[in-house]
């Protein structure tokens, strides 16, 4: 698309996502019981009902006069997407809200946190001051990110723009096998199993300096909105689940390819037997 350029699109959806929502929902669909912490404009009441559909609990999201977040996604003939983000409710969060939203968690919950919420360095203190594991995915990635405690985080899991951002590698148009990014990455979060999603390619997982790919199966790519949320939240039902980070990629990567193959962010994400039984197949 070319400036000033004025685009027909072929149809319009309003549907249920989000980045937060979308991982909760995989999680829920993963078999993990979640709770998801949040903050909703009142007219958007019918997502917190769709939210409760797909068996997430949401006794700890607000509505707020104002704006929810939005994501505007547009999708091309080939399913790959461009997104515009605007923060709404999102970013209306402080320390006491955080507080108050995690008053019912135990020490040894995990708290999966995205970067589409303010606060982020709060959140992050709640959790140490709690004793929470924390899962982070770095998305929309900005400088803010590379001051927080990352070295904190038991899980993290980064595409290859957010990895070479934080390690501060540029690929150079080679393979992330071929590149320092990953030693870089071992060194600067030691403690971390992190995982390095790449798209149809799969992911590479790094833990206890072993690094480790799993290949994501072939689908007819439909819409690839929500895949990395999809993920995100299979590979952390996994590692709660007991599974070993190399069971819960390939998990996660099954999960993945189905979701591609849907149209739109949370109606694509699949069902466990569903992924079992992909896998199974493999």
């Amino acid at each position: 698309m070319q400036p000033g350029e004025t685009l027909a699109s072929e149809s319009l959806d309003i549907i249920l996502g989000g980045k937060g929502a979308n991982q909760s929902v995989a999680l829920a669909r993963a078999g993990v019981d979640v709770v998801h912490l949040g903050r909703l404009g009142k007219s958007d009441q019918w997502a917190l009902d769709a939210l409760s559909q797909f068996g997430v609990r949401t006794n700890s999201i607000e509505l707020l006069d104002g704006p929810s977040g939005h994501a505007i996604i547009q999708v091309d003939a080939d399913g790959e997407n461009a997104i515009v983000l605007h923060g709404g409710a999102n970013q209306s969060f402080d320390a006491a809200t955080l507080e108050k939203l995690l008053q019912n968690a135990k020490a040894g919950d995990w708290l999966l946190i995205q970067n589409e919420c303010n606060a982020l360095s709060e959140a992050f203190a709640i959790a140490a001051k709690m004793q929470l594991n924390v899962a982070f995915n770095p998305a929309p990635m900005n400088a803010q990110v590379d001051q927080l405690p990352l070295e904190q985080c038991r899980v993290l899991i980064l595409n290859e723009v957010e990895a070479t951002q934080l390690a501060g590698v540029d690929l150079n148009g080679e393979a992330v096998q071929d590149t320092p990014l990953i030693s870089a990455l071992q060194r600067r979060y030691p403690d971390a199993i992190i995982a390095l999603t790449l798209g149809g390619k799969g992911a590479t997982i790094l833990q206890h300096n072993e690094s480790i790919s799993v290949d994501a199966p072939m689908v007819k790519v439909v819409d690839t909105t929500g895949a990395g949320d999809t993920f995100v939240g299979y590979f952390l039902a996994g590692i709660i689940s007991g599974l070993t980070a190399e069971q819960a990629a390939r998990r996660a990567c099954a999960a993945g390819a189905l979701a591609v193959t849907i149209a739109g962010a949370t109606p694509g994400i699949p069902e466990l037997n569903a992924v079992n039984e992909l896998i199974k197949g493999i």
